[in-house]
């Protein structure tokens, strides 16, 4: 009995406590009261205090504009598969542009279908000059039929004519007929620094003057993976920046924290098409220099020196008697070429050109081609460990065909030299079988144990020595006594080629 009361004594205390809860859920609620919220609606104030990149935005954005372009495709007849409109799904199946199959399915009948324009690119430009010229990639307007160029917050739409474009530098100039445009200022993009602060202004995916901050994280940077960018750029000296640069970003500006041109976006490092911050930006001088001859000749004149170039390793810089490794090795000078007019001799390392530093090949290479054709530059070298300065008169740079018709290789077959190497005479079978010009002397390898010192250092069948330890050869037998000179030697300095590119190559020999 007393367990029973208790029970009910805890039940009717817990229904008592519960009834209030109950008869409150019937009961109309009480309105909400909130709370005090502080509110200031004044805009920032200038000065101390305030950090914001506003007016930095607002002067760069009208320089800013999209470019959209479209190509002519050939409209199909009613019935045809619209799929081939699509350029990619034409080249799987051989139909080449502006064809179609006819009614039994035959490639390559003529399409009766009339061509019309289809968009098929977007990206950015930035306005260089009041009165239309624009600066953007190659890559963005490259092989299009039309070029529409839009501008400011109201979207004005001009078409574009192209005034000229550089694949080299996947640079290209634009020009519009448009007013009062609003020109962007360059800065100098020597004097940028890594750790400097960046603005990247552009369209990314079609969205309108998007803006996005970072630093310069480094400068100089070459043979990069060029992401979702098509370049095909052969002088490299680019601004790279954690600033997120995405596509359709492409062309658009990268900008200092005054607001001054420093590079023009360009690439992106991307294992997914998307930003991962790692941008890239052509050098605004690089920029100019190339915007300015293609608006003056339409087309761009580089420097040319005439050799060919390697990095100094430090066993090439022993070799060479140099210290450090900075510098460019000559390793072979073309005949009747500027640098061999001025007395520049394979072997020779080059150290400063006009009185700038040469860090190695490709800082070379860009100083040259910046130079103007027929111009005069002063050009330090290091010879047998000596200082020698020359003055070359720079020649106008051939096509890329031209230096490639230059440029070739040598191979063939016999004694030895150096240890599990065979080489072989230059002779007229030998020039046939592996292809090489009449031009070329020295001897072939015609065989190499993968095991021997030449071997690990990167020779192989078909390289053509052309010296040893500097001397000059000229016959497998001349190669066969000069290697038994050199037997004591634990390093021996080769002068080779492959395809025509020559090369220093340090041979250490195994113990």
């Amino acid at each position: 009995m007393k367990i029973s009361h208790s029970i009910l004594s805890t039940s009717v205390a817990l229904l008592t406590t519960l009834a209030p809860i109950t008869r409150a859920a019937d009961e109309p609620k009480p309105e909400g009261k909130l709370p005090e919220i502080k509110v200031d609606a004044a805009a920032l104030p200038e000065g101390a205090g305030r950090f914001t990149f506003a007016p930095i935005v607002e002067k760069v954005s009208p320089s800013v504009v999209t470019i959209a372009t479209s190509k002519l495709q050939r409209r199909l007849q009613q019935g045809q598969n619209p799929m081939l409109n699509d350029p990619m799904f034409r080249r799987f199946f051989g139909i080449p542009d502006g064809q179609a199959p006819n009614e039994d399915g035959d490639k390559g009948a003529k399409g009766s279908g009339k061509k019309r324009l289809e968009r098929t690119g977007l990206g950015s430009g930035v306005v260089v000059a009041r009165d239309g010229y624009i600066l953007t990639n190659n890559h963005v307007i490259d092989g299009a039929d039309e070029i529409i160029v839009t501008v400011g917050k109201d979207k004005h739409e001009f078409k574009a004519t192209k005034v000229g474009n550089d694949p080299a530098t996947d640079i290209a100039v634009l020009k519009i007929d448009a007013p009062n445009l609003s020109p962007v200022t360059f800065a100098d993009s020597e004097k940028v620094r890594v750790g400097d602060v960046v603005l990247a202004v552009g369209n990314p995916f079609g969205l309108t003057q998007t803006v996005t901050m970072g630093i310069v994280s480094a400068l100089g940077r070459k043979g990069i993976e060029r992401g979702t960018s098509p370049l095909d750029t052969r002088y490299e000296n680019f601004i790279q920046t954690d600033a997120s640069i995405n596509p359709g970003n492409s062309g658009g500006a990268l900008v200092d924290a005054e607001g001054r041109l420093v590079g023009i976006n360009t690439a992106i490092f991307s294992m997914t098409g998307g930003n991962q911050g790692i941008g890239f930006a052509v050098p605004a001088n690089l920029a100019r220099s190339v915007m300015e001859s293609l608006i003056k000749t339409g087309r761009v004149s580089r420097g040319f020196l005439g050799i060919v170039l390697q990095p100094l390793s430090e066993d090439l810089a022993k070799q060479f008697k140099i210290e450090g490794t900075n510098g460019a090795l000559v390793a072979e000078v073309s005949g009747k070429s500027p640098a061999e007019k001025a007395g520049i001799q394979s072997g020779d390392v080059i150290v400063e050109v006009g009185g700038k530093k040469v860090e190695g090949p490709t800082e070379l290479q860009m100083t040259i081609a910046n130079l103007a054709p027929g111009s005069k530059a002063e050009v330090k070298l290091m010879r047998d460990g000596k200082d020698k300065t020359v003055t070359v008169e720079l020649g106008e740079r051939p096509g890329d065909k031209n230096l490639a018709a230059a440029q070739q290789p040598a191979k063939a077959s016999d004694p030895d030299v150096l240890d599990g190497v065979t080489v072989a005479d230059i002779d007229a079978e030998a020039r046939k079988r592996f292809e090489l010009p009449e031009t070329v002397k020295g001897v072939v390898i015609t065989e190499i144990d993968a095991d021997s010192p030449s071997a690990e250092a990167g020779l192989k069948v078909g390289d053509v020595i052309h010296e040893a330890n500097r001397e000059a050869i000229t016959s497998s037998k001349q190669a066969v006594d000069l290697s038994e000179k050199l037997k004591k030697e634990k390093k021996v300095l080769l002068r080779v080629s492959t395809k025509g590119q020559s090369r220093f190559v340090v041979v250490e020999r195994k113990e």
